[in-house]
């Protein structure tokens, strides 16, 4: 590394932000949480930084104020030996006041006013480096686990080769997921719903997936897609891509998407791709243990 490679992580409190900063240390970069402000320079003194370095930055940083943050930004943008990154993590206030229920923790500024006061006084203060982050992403529908592979597509340092692919099955009614990209449409295949032995199934079940096979279209389906995948994804390597998300929908998410990304992902993964599957609206039932070899499932 010739200069010093620094990522800053900010956003509103209960963003993401530990997410994407674990996300980056397992990715090589040497990751510290609340740093004080005034040491950050001292990062950049003396030779450059063995690792790139993951910093995260909010309210609870002691010497904290919108002023010297922006100030430690503005010195960093004008150091021509070091390479900084800001990573603004955005979330819905209701979401937001959500995860905070959920998780029983105070907000960091609920001592000073009820907490959807406070979330509204974090999103304001930290309005600035919204529109100055160099990456912005909305976390209001992610779960960790999308958080970590949006931060891959963009950070991971490894060899391009290793490319990693997700399938994401899910239902139209609820709206695509996000960070997918590229994605196909089951829903003009034979639909399992409407045959009462297969509606409590799903599309990981062998019935379930013999009955969406015998559709005239599913083969053609299938081979077209592999055949778009065969041209495609070398391409996205020599790019430099390290992640590409593939999603499969249907109209429940229950049966042919699923279906779809169990056979897609375990023939990717037997042609030599790491491959990892996820069923978004299978997710809130009953976990079931993997069926298929070389697929890693969260």
């Amino acid at each position: 590394m010739s200069g010093h490679r620094i990522v800053l992580v900010t956003g509103a409190s209960g963003a993401g932000r530990s997410t994407a900063i674990n996300a980056l240390e397992d990715m090589g970069f040497e990751a510290i949480d609340n740093m004080p402000l005034s040491l950050v320079p001292r990062l950049i003194v003396g030779v450059p930084l063995e690792r790139p370095v993951a910093l995260g930055i909010d309210v609870r940083n002691r010497d904290f104020t919108l002023a010297a943050l922006e100030s430690m930004l503005d010195a960093l943008d004008q150091d021509p030996s070091v390479a900084a990154d800001l990573i603004y993590l955005d979330c819905d206030p209701d979401v937001l006041l959500r995860r905070y229920s959920e998780t029983r923790r105070k907000h960091p500024l609920a001592a000073e006013m009820p907490p959807d006061a406070a979330v509204d006084h974090e999103i304001a203060l930290l309005a600035p480096l919204r529109g100055r982050a160099d990456l912005r992403i909305d976390t209001s529908e992610m779960t960790p686990h999308d958080l970590r592979a949006e931060i891959a597509r963009w950070y991971d340092p490894g060899d391009a080769a290793r490319m990693s692919l997700s399938f994401h099955s899910f239902s139209y009614k609820r709206g695509t997921p996000p960070g997918l990209d590229m994605m196909f449409d089951c829903r003009f295949l034979r639909n399992p719903h409407w045959e009462p032995t297969l509606r409590a199934l799903d599309g990981r079940d062998a019935e379930v997936a013999a009955h969406v096979a015998a559709d005239a279209r599913h083969a053609p389906f299938i081979e077209r897609i592999e055949a778009l995948l065969d041209l495609v994804l070398p391409a996205h390597v020599a790019e430099g891509r390290t992640h590409l998300a593939i999603g499969l929908g249907c109209t429940g998410g229950q049966h042919r998407s699923v279906t779809l990304a169990e056979n897609l992902a375990q023939r990717l993964a037997q042609a030599g791709w790491q491959v990892s599957i996820r069923h978004r609206e299978l997710e809130h039932g009953a976990p079931r243990a993997p069926r298929q070899a070389g697929v890693e499932r969260p």
